[in-house]
């Protein structure tokens, strides 16, 4: 039988207006959004309906916006058989789950947001997506460096995203093209997620996460972390602590999702670069059925 798998994009995925068709269609989605506006003490939903991209960009804003838009347009689905996200869409995975309730989740994800934040503030870092370089040779590559800079997101084949520090990060691209990259490019981001310049958060994070109330998903959650799937609250409490600074696996995540017989994606939340990356990860012939809902 075929199974149904639930995914949820990550930072970078927001665009200004996001969510503003669920919020005038849906009574239940506007509470919602009213809630996560008390939550928060601000007005997130209107930096998400009239925000520019600059003021979107802000990780405080961010993270809970994609948090938001991702679980309320979940909302009233049938039960998915497996659920997976992108570095924050981990959180919005969980809470589509049942692991963690919208608010318990929306404290984490601000808590989360805030925290990386500062360490931004602290250690000025950033990102670059490499194409077409096999994943070996970029962690090779990075070794190499003088500074900190690793493998970040392990997208999908060909597509791999370093992060570090901003002068280790430039080294490391001219490394790579010189190696015979078809790109690197720099990203957009406020700083170096998925690195160790992500520590100083470590303690503050887990503590949040330890206090945060999680129960077994009703479903399978593949974690970032080990690419595995788990309905244990324990090990995913250890997980989403060693996500701050580990690297995304969402390559090999879509692979076991697909060995254990997922025949259909449902991208839920802003944007379509999961639906993308799925189809490369499954090959174009794979006979699966990729779709995408934000409304």
């Amino acid at each position: 039988m075929t199974k149904t798998a639930y995914i949820f994009p990550g930072q970078g995925a927001q665009f200004p207006g996001m969510a503003r068709n669920l919020y005038d269609s849906s009574p239940s989605a506007r509470e919602r959004f009213e809630t996560a506006n008390d939550i928060l003490g601000f007005r997130i939903t209107d930096i998400m309906f009239d925000g520019t991209d600059e003021d979107l960009r802000a990780t405080a804003v961010t993270q809970p916006a994609i948090f938001l838009h991702s679980v309320i347009a979940a909302d009233g689905l049938p039960a998915p058989d497996m659920v997976a996200g992108h570095s924050l869409g981990e959180f919005s995975a969980l809470a589509a789950a049942g692991a963690i309730s919208f608010e318990d989740g929306l404290r984490l994800v601000a808590t989360r947001a805030r925290l990386m934040q500062e360490c931004c503030v602290k250690v000025p870092g950033t990102m670059a997506a490499v194409i077409n370089l096999p994943s070996e040779k970029i962690e090779e590559i990075c070794a190499l460096c003088g500074g900190t800079v690793v493998a970040a997101n392990y997208n999908c084949p060909g597509q791999v995203v370093i992060s570090g520090e901003k002068d280790a990060v430039a080294e490391a691209c001219a490394r790579m093209k010189e190696a015979g990259a078809k790109r690197a490019l720099p990203l957009s981001v406020g700083g170096a997620f998925h690195s160790p310049l992500m520590e100083p958060a470590r303690e503050e994070l887990a503590k949040a996460i330890q206090n945060t109330p999680i129960k077994s998903p009703s479903a399978a959650v593949y974690q970032n972390v080990t690419a595995l799937p788990t309905t244990d609250p324990d090990t995913i409490r250890k997980n989403l602590v060693a996500q701050l600074t580990s690297p995304v696996r969402w390559t090999l995540t879509v692979e076991n999702m697909l060995a254990d017989g997922a025949g259909r994606f449902l991208e839920l939340g802003p944007g379509t670069v999961l639906q993308g990356l799925v189809r490369r990860i499954a090959g174009p012939d794979a006979p699966i059925v990729i779709e995408g809902k934000s409304e």
